[in-house]
């Protein structure tokens, strides 16, 4: 009975991921017409670092912005914080946290937060052009609750529920999308995978707030009423990535991940990532040193470029094991080159208990 539950959800999910795919395909003729840009974002260091090419081989709380399957690959516990210095010098600020929890043998549970700070921006109104009025810091956040599952030593799948929102001073927009993926892992030492992940499916998000409202004089009465403005509504940011992967395993303590993935954006030109991961590891210390490649059409030429988050990507993580578990406390680092936004850096530790 358990066998055909597993069966049955792992047939539901791959055949909605399938018949998406016709409804989520590049677009250039939509660029810049979908809404809550920030969900396109990868908040966490070593997914970053390999150009968020790890589709069908990242695990763990990174696996929720890659593929929430990988989620399922988490050993115990894990808990990670990441900071980055978006667009370079901008002055916007994008600190992520998560835990992840496994509570059975094949099942593990997760909960993260992403928030944009853009800053203390001067107000402005047509009374007061130049300001020195106060400030207001516009924000955007994203909630994630995730859930995967190891239905066999093959195939894992996963959902994650989001829920957004962006705000200045005087007007909020809230929404809710859900990401979806599988993973199948193959080969004598699991080193061949393969994934797909559907992201940001929602329905529409829209402004509300004071923000909206203008004050009107009546002239025949002279009475001052309120009217506000409709606002329009916008989407979420639609995909579908489906990727590849392959561990060339030199010896017991180093390997080498090759990962390629190709992503159909809604609202955006397609992309082709590549990654490169390369790790060491001793008694005492595991050692990956990451590269990564985000193509897309026109990725070379700046006039035709309509994405910062394209181009080369590096990184490196260092982990501390300890006890005879061999939990590791570490250290990780990435470096995405925006082009004239100059180089976003992003840093941060992760704990993981085994």
């Amino acid at each position: 009975m358990k066998s055909r539950m597993n069966k049955s959800l792992v047939g539901l999910l791959t055949a909605s991921v399938v018949l998406s795919s016709s409804l989520f395909a590049g677009n250039e003729d939509r660029i810049g017409s979908a809404g809550a840009s920030h969900l396109l974002i990868n908040p966490w260091a070593r997914g970053s670092a390999i150009g968020d090419a790890g589709v069908a081989n990242m695990n763990g709380i990174e696996a929720t912005f890659t593929n929430v399957a990988g989620l399922a690959f988490t050993d115990k516990t894990q808990i990670k914080f990441n900071y980055s210095n978006w667009m370079g010098n901008a002055g916007i600020s994008l600190n992520s946290a998560g835990f992840a929890q496994r509570i059975n043998e094949s099942s593990v549970f997760s909960v993260s937060v992403q928030s944009l700070n853009y800053g203390d921006i001067p107000i402005t109104t047509v009374a007061n052009p130049e300001g020195n009025i106060g400030f207001f810091s516009p924000r955007a956040n994203i909630f994630n609750v995730a859930y995967a599952k190891e239905f066999s030593s093959s195939i894992s799948g996963g959902i994650n529920f989001k829920v957004i929102s962006e705000n200045i001073s005087n007007m909020k927009a809230t929404g809710v999308a859900i990401d979806a993926g599988i993973r199948y892992v193959t080969g004598e030492q699991d080193h061949i995978k393969f994934g797909i992940a559907l992201k940001n499916v929602g329905p529409v998000m829209k402004y509300k707030g004071d923000g909206l409202a203008q004050q009107v004089t009546y002239v025949s009465t002279g009475f001052i009423g309120s009217l506000e403005n409709r606002s329009a509504t916008y989407e979420m940011p639609s995909l579908l990535s489906i990727a590849g992967s392959y561990d060339f395993i030199f010896n017991e303590k180093s390997k080498l991940n090759l990962a390629v993935a190709f992503t159909a954006n809604s609202f955006s030109k397609d992309q082709y990532r590549l990654g490169l991961d390369y790790g060491m590891t001793s008694e005492k210390m595991a050692f990956n040193l990451r590269g990564g490649m985000v193509y897309e059409n026109g990725a070379f030429t700046s006039e035709n470029r309509s994405n910062a988050l394209i181009g080369p990507t590096a990184g490196f993580s260092i982990d501390a094991l300890v006890g005879k578990s061999k939990s590791a406390l570490g250290l990780e680092y990435c470096a995405r080159f925006a082009g004239v936004f100059g180089i976003i850096h992003t840093i941060g530790a992760t704990i993981s208990l085994k």
